[in-house]
């Protein structure tokens, strides 16, 4: 299904702790919209879905509804940090293409 690297872990559980409210997992899905026609989308979630996927990470759970699971097999999220800023990092080997800025793909 999706992986998350060290990195991305790490950087999800530093915002689970931070969080005001306690929090089941991060939802990670895929929106129609971006440049390239689907984007990622990423949320700290109270309570899951019945319907979800859940996958199980050290320390933190990933949330995923049935429609965005297909889109997000083999994906590899990483978190980044250094001088030009820091976010996470999508690489979708199903993508046909994406945009300059990798928040968005192509199928």
């Amino acid at each position: 299904m999706i992986h998350l690297t060290d990195n991305a872990v790490s950087a999800v559980k530093r915002f689970i702790d931070s969080a005001d409210k306690p929090i089941a997992g991060l939802r990670i899905k895929v929106e129609g919209g971006g440049c390239s026609g689907f984007q990622y989308g990423m949320r700290l979630e109270e309570t899951p879905a019945q319907d979800d996927e859940v996958v199980e990470f050290p320390g933190i759970k990933v949330l995923v509804d049935p429609s965005s699971a297909a889109m997000l097999v083999g994906v590899t999220v990483d978190f980044l940090d250094g001088l030009e800023g820091s976010g996470f990092k999508f690489e979708n080997p199903n993508a046909a293409g994406s945009c300059g800025c990798g928040k968005s793909f192509s199928c």
